[in-house]
Formats: C-alpha cells, sequence, structure tokens
C-alpha cells in the first residue's frame, strides 16, 4: 500500500500509547502528515524520530479529548499547518477495573466514560466539521474494543464506554456518508501494549495463559496488526466501507 496516503491530513489520539504511536508512525510512512496527540509528552520525542524521515510529516499537540477546546485546537492545528483534514484515527483511551459493577466507584465510571466515550464523541464532533468544510470526504476509524461485544469480568465501566464507540461510529456513519466521509471502528482483541500488561499485572494473571484463552492462536496481537487494519480503513482501499466494526482479534470473537 506504499503512498496510498500521500498528501493526506491525518490525526491520530492517543499516539504515545501502544497502539497510537504505531499508527501514527504507518500513516506518516504512508505519506500522511499526522498531528499526533496525547495527555502527555512522555514518549513523543522517540514518536517524532521515529516518523523523522518518512514520506509524510508529524507533529506533536498535547490533548484531553474529553476537553472540547482542546480537540478543537488539534483539529485547527491540522487545517491550519497542513491545509485540510482527510482522516482520524481515534484511538485515546484509559483501562484501570478491576471490581464488578455494584463496587464501581462512582468517579472512576464518570472518569472512564469522559476519556473513551466523549472522547470519541468530541473527536468526531470537530473531526466531521473539518472534514464537511473542505467537501472532499474523509475516513474517521475508532478504536473500540471486543468488550464492545464480549464484556471480560470486572470490567463494567470500560465495557460501557466500548459499547458507546460502537453506537457513535454506526450513527455517524448513517449521517455522513452523503458527506462522503466513512467512519469505522476497529475492536481490537488482547494488543501486546502496555495498557494490557498493565492490567495483566494488575489482577495477578499469567501472560501466557491469558493470550491462550483470548486468541486462537494462542498469542498476543501486536500493534503493527491494528495498524494495518487502520491504514486500510484509512486509504481509498477501503471506499464502500463504513459503519463496520473490524475485529482484529486473533479470532476471540468467532465463538
Amino acid at each position: 500500500m506504499s503512498g496510498q496516503l500521500a498528501n493526506r491530513v491525518g490525526i491520530v489520539t492517543g499516539a504515545t500509547g501502544g497502539m497510537g504511536r504505531v499508527i501514527a508512525r504507518r500513516l506518516a510512512a504512508e505519506g500522511c502528515s499526522v498531528v499526533a496527540a496525547d495527555t502527555s509528552e512522555d514518549g513523543v520525542a522517540e514518536l517524532l524520530a521515529a516518523c523523522e524521515g518518512l514520506a509524510g510529516a508529524a507533529v506533536f499537540e498535547l490533548c484531553d479529548v474529553s476537553s472540547s477546546r482542546d480537540v478543537r485546537r488539534i483539529v485547527a492545528r491540522a487545517v491550519k499547518e497542513f491545509g485540510r483534514l482527510d482522516c482520524a484515527v481515534n484511538a485515546a483511551a484509559i483501562e484501570f477495573e478491576q471490581v464488578p459493577l455494584a463496587e464501581c466507584d462512582d468517579d472512576d465510571f464518570q472518569r472512564m466514560m469522559a476519556v473513551n466515550s466523549t472522547g470519541v464523541f468530541l473527536c468526531m464532533k470537530h473531526e466531521l466539521r473539518a472534514m464537511i468544510d473542505a467537501r472532499n470526504g474523509g475516513s474517521i476509524v475508532n478504536i473500540a474494543s471486543t468488550n464492545s461485544y464480549r464484556p471480560q469480568a470486572d470490567q463494567p465501566a470500560y465495557t460501557a464506554s466500548k459499547h458507546a464507540v460502537l453506537g457513535l461510529t454506526k450513527s455517524a456513519a448513517i449521517d455522513y456518508a452523503r458527506h462522503h466521509i466513512r467512519v469505522n471502528a476497529i475492536t481490537p482483541g488482547a494488543i501486546d501494549t502496555p495498557m494490557l500488561r498493565n492490567a495483566v499485572e494488575r489482577r495477578g494473571r499469567d501472560a501466557a495463559e491469558v493470550a491462550a484463552r483470548l486468541s486462537r492462536f494462542r498469542r498476543f496481537g501486536n500493534p503493527e496488526e491494528i495498524a494495518e487494519a487502520a491504514l486500510w480503513l484509512c486509504s481509498d482501499a477501503s471506499s464502500f466501507t463504513t459503519g463496520h466494526a473490524l475485529a482484529v482479534d486473533g479470532g476471540m470473537l468467532a465463538g
């Protein structure tokens, strides 16, 4: 797919995280000018160094996706610096639960929803407006989860937030097809990221056992496999695909 995003402009949120960092680099490698956004500057130097010399440029913006002001700012940066917005991958998310619903702290629930659900809503809202203004169509990819379909134990807020991501994705796909804007989701399974490793450690689980239980291949997926799916959905190769949730899960949802 060499050069499939040449002269395109994109946004990647959660861009210093395990999946976001690889997605941002993959898009830049295909010629996309990327505004990479995250809540922390930790890992930014590594990210920008990885993107240096690639076909597309990469710049970084601090952004809390639960803040409408922050999200407006990163979209405005993309338009001001690169001229428009063609694609976006909304990958910012958090997960820290290990209790069932009746023991879920009210503030923890609100925090999870603020980042994982409201964050996607705000990103889509401002990304869609920029794409409509450009009158050139576009593609938005939201990172959901296999929890959107098959919840794991002791993750009520995370599961609710990821169900919401699919609802937002499908609703926007219907509403904005007339503007030639495609909206899809990826539902990653057990992907080998710091978030997953931290969750395994918090629960005192054995990583090999978790991988065998959650994947037909008996291994964790890697972020590059998610990045390839994101690249396909952002590119013209998926031009007739919208409102779809693409499972990249090692067969976890197969049965």
